[in-house]
């Protein structure tokens, strides 16, 4: 499996972006997905995931400004960002797992659990 992010850039305060994570070598169908992020100096933080059954689960920082939405047919997973704050910069990974069972809630908390990676993209909010 592999997985290839894309999307990020610079972006205004309060402006919008969409992060874009295309999976080869694999269908998603079976798999739950996740973003998470890293700012310098700072832990990685879950950010969104999305189960199999298409249940998501955000971190307490979005605050619904984020979505995150999954297609399994073109294996692509979309990060969609809005009203970004200086904090939201980061890079950005998206990452995946295949999921023991349907139906099995997707976790921001362990990121160990997710097997499978992919490189970032760098998300800088700034005026």
């Amino acid at each position: 499996v592999q997985l290839q992010a894309s999307g990020g850039g610079l972006v205004q305060p309060g402006g919008r972006l969409r992060l874009s994570c295309a999976a080869s070598g694999v269908t998603l169908d079976d798999y739950a997905v996740g973003w998470f992020r890293q700012a310098p100096g700072k832990e990685r933080e879950g950010v969104a995931c999305l189960g199999n059954n298409m249940r998501a689960s955000y971190g307490e920082f979005v605050k619904d400004r984020f979505g995150i939405s999954r297609d399994n047919v073109r294996r692509t997973v979309h990060l969609h960002m809005s009203s970004l704050e200086p904090e939201d910069s980061a890079i950005y990974y998206c990452a995946a797992y295949r999921a023991r069972q349907w139906g099995d809630p997707c976790t921001i908390t362990r990121a160990e659990d997710y097997g499978y990676w992919g490189q970032g993209t760098q998300v800088t909010v700034s005026s």
